[in-house]
């Protein structure tokens, strides 16, 4: 059995790793709101506006993660850190709704008026660079979660994984667009990950509200 002041020393670092991860996580989400709002809206590309509005979304679940992280920390009771998570977890399950309801709406107006997604080198350079990114953070965010038993974090890894997954589908657009001419190609990919998400918005939910959260 470990000495206590070892689990103590290991507990503190975990907590640490989770809050350098989540703060990585809010800072390249703002900027990449930023830059995908402001290339696409002078581009004219619906498809990178809506990928900043998703990184948006992204920015309220890691905001949810840190809000848990500060409240309870690695020296607060056993106790005090399932309720917190528990919390959190419930919060970022409401945002994948918040993610999966966009996502419909902003997919199948795109579809319904036939928005043809508009290149811009800027929103590319940005959907690759997220496209490697964002699985090093999901992979190091449900690492973390699983050694810290958060919940909370491990569905922010999810959410993570959600975020590389539509940059996926942004390229995958442009590409077949310009190569193709299938217009559709990105609102369809993204559609299909609506029922995931939804899916995953429950699933956090519920077990945010099991007796047993642990």
């Amino acid at each position: 059995m470990q000495p206590a002041s070892l689990a103590t020393s290991g507990t503190a670092r975990l907590h640490q790793r989770a809050l350098r991860l989540e703060w990585a996580t809010l800072l390249w989400n703002s900027i990449e709101a930023i830059i995908a709002i402001g290339s696409g809206t002078v581009a004219g590309s619906t498809a990178l506006v809506a990928f900043g509005i998703d990184s948006l979304i992204e920015v309220s679940s890691a905001l949810v993660v840190l809000w848990r992280l500060l409240r309870a920390g690695p020296n607060s009771s056993v106790e005090d850190a399932l309720e917190i998570d528990a919390r959190a977890h419930l919060l970022v399950g409401i945002t994948f709704f918040l993610l999966a309801a966009y996502v419909l709406v902003d997919a199948s107006l795109a579809l319904i008026n036939r928005t043809v997604p508009e290149g811009s080198p800027v929103g590319t350079a940005l959907a690759i660079a997220s496209l490697i990114a964002m699985p090093l953070l999901a992979s190091a965010k449900r690492r973390t979660g699983i050694q810290m038993g958060s919940k909370a974090l491990q569905a922010d890894a999810i959410e993570t994984w959600l975020c590389a997954y539509l940059s996926f589908a942004l390229l995958l657009g442009l590409v077949l667009n310009s190569q193709f001419g299938l217009w559709w190609a990105d609102p369809a990919a993204a559609l299909a990950m609506v029922p995931f998400m939804v899916w995953q918005g429950r699933s956090a939910i519920a077990e945010a509200r099991s007796p047993d959260h642990d």
